[in-house]
């Protein structure tokens, strides 16, 4: 079978000989996979993430069961996998078919179908894992604006979205202004530009902000905490502009501001079940129609290429049987 192969970390190709992972209960007829910020770190060699080699690349799978030694699935279920190692330690969705821990699996929801679910992705998931957070501590639509940050990214863009449906006031942090347009479409009530954010400021800004979404980390992070109102929060689950911050505990300890991490690498599948349920269920799953982009595996360097360099928005969707 065709897949994309990690044979070491400077040697990535399309194979047409590959084999199947070694472990896992069910093998699938894949349809689709999807390309997200870390996909294109390992398709470029510049990020150490594949864990062992050789290994198939993909951190989203979508597919048909063929075969099942569990009684979880059955031939003919259609499925969803994403992180959980795939594409990392486990064999990834880059190819036409694959062997894969069940525990990685959850069935397709209801109303969406393998490439929408795929335009949703590692990148969705993670937007409606840190809406869910946000609500679990305490968010509400009160009027006051909400922040997303990396708007015209994977995880921004449904981040707004999911916020917007719901009824809150969303502010869009981009470094992209020519996508005011894109991002209005999506809901968004205001855009902002990134450098509002990623400059240095004090450890304890004017309120403005009722909650976040942070996909940039840094600086950025830090203001965003600065500014949060009393008992507010920020869903942090990037750091595209730098791991490290540095604050004053002002803000946890005079306002009640929380950040909440956010991780898709193994969230509990009851967690996942229901995050996929509330995306197929508060998505404007039309408009997620519009801002997927369905290309072939054969282009996967020149649009890693393209996400590197913050070139694209919305998702990329990978057919990997073209």
């Amino acid at each position: 079978m065709r897949a994309l192969v990690a044979h070491s970390q400077t040697d990535v190709r399309l194979d047409d000989d590959a084999s199947l992972a070694p472990e896992g209960e069910v093998v699938l007829d894949v349809a689709y996979s999807s390309l997200n910020y870390k996909d294109a770190l390992a398709v470029t060699s510049r990020g150490r993430i594949v864990r062992r080699f050789p290994t198939i690349l993909g951190i989203d799978i979508a597919g048909t069961v063929v075969s099942c030694t569990t009684e979880e699935f059955k031939e003919g279920d259609q499925v969803v996998g994403i992180a959980h190692g795939l594409g990392e330690s486990d064999g990834g969705g880059y190819a036409e078919q694959q062997r894969v821990r069940a525990e990685t699996l959850v069935p397709l929801a209801d109303g969406l179908d393998l490439d929408l679910a795929m335009a949703v992705g590692t990148a969705g998931v993670t937007a409606m894992l840190c809406v869910m957070a946000l609500e679990r501590n305490g968010l509400t639509p009160d009027g006051r604006e909400v922040a997303v940050t990396g708007a015209a990214g994977g995880v921004g863009s449904i981040a707004v979205m999911l916020l917007a449906r719901a009824g809150y006031r969303v502010v869009a942090s981009t470094g992209r202004p020519e996508q005011e347009p894109y991002l209005r479409s999506l809901g968004a009530s205001a855009i902002i530009h990134r450098d509002e954010l990623s400059k240095k400021g004090g450890p304890l800004q004017s309120e403005r902000w009722a909650g976040a979404v942070d996909t940039v980390g840094g600086d950025t992070l830090v203001n965003l905490v600065a500014q949060t109102a009393y008992e507010g929060s920020v869903a942090s689950c990037g750091m595209a502009g730098g791991a490290d911050i540095q604050t004053a505990v002002w803000p946890f300890i005079l306002r009640n501001v929380s950040i909440l991490g956010v991780s898709t690498n193994k969230p509990s599948k009851e967690s996942r079940i229901a995050a996929w349920a509330r995306l197929a269920k508060d998505l404007d799953l039309d408009k997620l129609r519009e801002l997927r982009r369905i290309e072939p595996l054969s282009k996967i360097r020149e649009l890693s290429e393209e996400i590197l360099a913050g070139q694209t928005r919305g998702r990329v969707v990978i057919d990997v049987k073209s």
